[in-house]
């Protein structure tokens, strides 16, 4: 440790003063750097808060409640952390919330409309400054007054219902329009369509996708192919099916491999099947499996962004975001 460390630390705690000394800079870009506000250079933020981490420099959080009326605190709340891409939304929702000076709480509802309510509720009285939700479906209409109160939200995966808020989602109508597109173009027509639960945003905008995609093609769709429960397709007259989630894929999966086993068909009379969501070796099953896929990172740290930004007082209309769906195909 350097001798004006150890002066500094030996006269108590820190203070943006010394940061500033350390760092040959005004108070004001110190407090510039620590708040996240702009008007400073990348090289001198760096010295900055390399002088913060030498000095071992906490800012006083009370002095900032007082000053701003922000706790630095954001709430996020999972519906499932047994999802990998609920798990990667966190991890680039705490990269920007890191960056930005936010302490991250989370909690997990279930799926559960009421738990969400709770939790939700619970972290507002609380005073955190802001909320990212992957919603349950359903209304959030709960939140309306909590946001007229200047708590900010932002909804990822799922848009929210009856609430105006900024949404950061996958463009699941994008990625069901490449998939049925591809299909199309490998010689398919006959294309089903497993949605699981036919209610959710996600199945809704992959029909949508696939309805683009054959209409595109001059074909038509039959609506009996588009309402495929994943036992029935070993014996629908499909080459083709798209499966809205990973347990749809998973299911069409056993029950192909069922009645193989049992009809002992030949492996290219299988329907193609491409998945939203990519699977553990999903490249090694017979047939291989194609899937959707999109960055899950990328959203928590869209979604973190749009959040800051609205902490620093951005005051624009609630937007939504996509962020792009890519196929793999195999």
């Amino acid at each position: 440790m350097n001798k004006q460390v150890e002066e500094i630390r030996g006269t108590g705690r820190p203070t943006m003063k010394d940061v500033a000394s350390k760092a040959g800079v005004a108070l004001k870009t110190v407090s510039r750097v620590v708040n996240g506000e702009p008007g400073v250079t990348a090289a001198t933020a760096s010295r900055v808060l390399g002088a913060i981490e030498d000095l071992g420099f906490r800012r006083n959080e009370s002095a900032r409640l007082l000053r701003t009326g922000q706790t630095a605190t954001v709430g996020f709340i999972a519906s499932d952390w047994t999802d990998p891409d609920h798990a990667a939304v966190y991890s680039g929702l705490e990269e920007v919330a890191r960056r930005n000076g936010y302490l991250l709480y989370a909690g997990s509802t279930d799926r559960d409309a009421e738990r969400e309510e709770q939790l939700a509720l619970a972290m507002c009285a609380r005073r955190v400054d802001g909320l990212i939700v992957i919603p349950t479906p359903g209304s959030h209409d709960y939140l309306v007054s909590e946001i007229e109160a200047g708590v900010a939200a932002v909804f990822v995966l799922r848009p929210p219902a009856l609430v105006r808020a900024d949404a950061v989602l996958p463009d699941e109508r994008g990625g069901g329009r490449a998939a049925v597109a591809h299909l199309i173009a490998r010689g398919h027509r006959r294309i089903g369509f497993v949605a699981g639960d036919p209610g959710t945003h996600r199945a809704t905008e992959l029909l949508a996708g696939y309805t683009d995609a054959m209409t595109a093609a001059g074909l038509t769709a039959d609506p009996a192919l588009t309402q495929l429960a994943a036992g029935q397709v070993p014996r629908a007259p499909v080459t083709a099916v798209l499966c809205a989630d990973r347990a749809q894929t998973e299911a069409v999966l056993h029950a192909l491999a069922h009645e193989h086993k049992f009809k002992h068909e030949d492996e290219h009379e299988q329907p193609a099947i491409v998945g939203f969501g990519d699977l553990a070796l999903a490249d090694l099953v017979s047939p291989p499996v194609s899937v959707l896929a999109y960055d899950s990172v990328l959203i928590g740290q869209t979604a973190g962004e749009l959040l800051v930004r609205r902490l620093a007082g951005e005051q624009a209309a609630p937007r939504t975001v996509h962020v792009p769906v890519r196929l793999i195909t195999r």
